[in-house]
């Protein structure tokens, strides 16, 4: 079985036929309501569409997925498929026994073992598709038997909790100035650095750490969104993130003032150069671009022109594909409105930014020494900043509703009193709302590190982002002040 995505943006340039013109294939698309990313699967020999599994794919549009998860998902099923061929099966007449030997090759017995989490989506994946079939009656019962507590042979043997990584302020400025920046572990300028663009990657990290942003909310940011907009004003910025926010849940983003001047430095020195030598290349392919015309700072909307048609969007409307191809009329030509730009003008994607992070870690590594902080076993992530956020500021308030009480009894009055009450300025529910986290015992997990993290109560925050002695205690001020409902 082959495996393929719906894509519409291809229907104009590839769709050659008199039966059937581009524009009424991307109507139907439309009116069927089937988004692009949608999973199609083709039989081998006549690559025609096999009709449940495609029934599928429909039902996975319908639940309004962005593409990336649509493709994750689609693969999940291709990937099983692919593994049944080899025993003689199929997904529609899979037994029990195939899906254990599939779970067994996953996360045994293949060249790179998946782990309890990766395989925790994709047994989710696979239970809601033979959910699917038995409800349309397609099969008459699921494969897999369900065992105590509604477990069945596909569920995880093991539930893990969060993966809670977090920096040390040494190890921090290491990643963000040696790693990415270009530094050498002496704060010396390293002539043999071969990096590009080294104050993007800093403006990058800071941005992540000093939001507590994930990284989709984070490096899709516009310059309107962040300040960085003619006739704004300079400082902390504060934007709602909501298309490209997990879930699609709608939430205020604050970016501190030291994570703008960091934004702003790359948008003086590089980010010119970078617009400048791609602005012909964005000028010949205008036609496939959301050009913008006219910005709304105040009311938070753009308008311009999209595949010919004038259209105008809320800003925390427009997901991360639309933001990628938005432009709008620069000093060089036609410019990225986002904030983050690559080689070819336009936004970074998700694999330009693991780049960059796989690139950094393989230089910290390399010139890690006994004067460099210690390294983990694991390549740090993007994600790992936003936990770091968590528990710096969640330890700040928190230190800073106990005062100078000694560490046992402050514990006991912390989880006595506000944890019980005063729930609008209980430092746990700030952090959770900053966060975004759907629940709040998501943010639960982090208490266990608190106590442990931070032995300074002054300094929280102190010196983290940017250059100057600024303190970072202006993030909790501004958290406790948007708890009490005020500005």
């Amino acid at each position: 079985m082959d495996l393929a995505f719906v894509q519409s943006g291809l229907l104009e340039k590839y769709l050659d036929t008199d039966v059937i013109s581009a524009a009424r294939v991307a109507a139907l698309l439309d009116r069927r309501g089937i988004l692009d990313g949608t999973p199609v699967y083709l039989d081998e020999e006549t690559q025609m569409p096999v009709p449940p599994l495609c029934e599928f794919g429909r039902y996975l549009s319908t639940a309004l997925l962005d593409e990336t998860t649509l493709k994750d998902y689609g693969r999940v099923i291709g990937r099983l498929d692919d593994h049944l061929a080899g025993l003689d099966s199929d997904v529609l007449s899979a037994a029990e026994s195939d899906l254990v030997s599939y779970r067994g090759h996953r996360t045994q017995r293949q060249k790179k073992p998946v782990g309890a989490s990766v395989w925790g989506r994709e047994s989710f994946v696979l239970d809601d598709f033979y959910g699917f079939l038995v409800d349309r009656k397609i099969l008459p019962h699921r494969p897999a038997r369900l065992a105590a507590r509604g477990r069945n042979a596909l569920a995880p043997r093991v539930r893990s909790g969060m993966d809670i990584r977090h920096l040390t302020f040494e190890q921090y400025r290491y990643f963000r100035d040696v790693g990415l920046g270009g530094q050498l572990p002496n704060a010396d300028v390293d002539p043999a650095f071969r990096g590009w663009s080294p104050l993007r990657g800093r403006a990058g990290s800071d941005i992540a750490l000093g939001s507590g942003a994930r990284w989709r909310e984070w490096a899709t940011v516009l310059l309107p969104e962040i300040g960085l907009w003619p006739g704004m004003p300079e400082g902390a910025a504060e934007y709602i993130v909501q298309a490209c926010a997990k879930y699609g849940k709608a939430r205020a983003i604050y970016v501190p003032e030291d994570a703008v001047a960091s934004a702003d430095l790359f948008c003086l020195l590089e980010r010119p150069d970078i617009v400048r030598r791609a602005a012909r290349g964005l000028e010949r392919k205008a036609r496939e671009l959301f050009v913008v015309g006219e910005v709304d700072v105040a009311g938070g909307r753009v308008r311009g022109v999209l595949d010919g048609v004038v259209r105008e969007f809320q800003m925390s409307a427009i997901d991360a594909k639309l933001r990628r191809i938005t432009v709008y009329e620069g000093e060089f030509g036609l410019e990225a409105m986002s904030l983050f730009v690559c080689r070819g003008g336009l936004m970074p994607g998700a694999d330009a930014w693991k780049s960059y992070r796989h690139r950094a870690w393989t230089r910290m590594t390399s010139l890690a020494d006994r004067s460099t902080p210690l390294l983990p076993g694991r390549r740090w992530r993007w994600h790992d900043l936003r936990h770091t956020y968590a528990l710096r500021l969640l330890t700040y308030l928190e230190n800073l509703m106990d005062g100078e009480e000694p560490d046992l009894q402050a514990r006991r009055r912390r989880h006595r009193s506000y944890l019980t009450g005063h729930i609008r300025h209980n430092p746990l529910l700030i952090v959770s709302r900053r966060l975004g986290h759907a629940n709040p015992e998501t943010t639960y997990e982090y208490l266990q590190y608190t106590d442990d993290l931070i032995n300074e109560f002054e300094a929280a925050f102190s010196g983290w982002i940017g250059d100057d002695e600024a303190s970072y205690a202006d993030i909790a001020s501004h958290a406790i002040s948007r708890a009490k409902g005020g500005r």
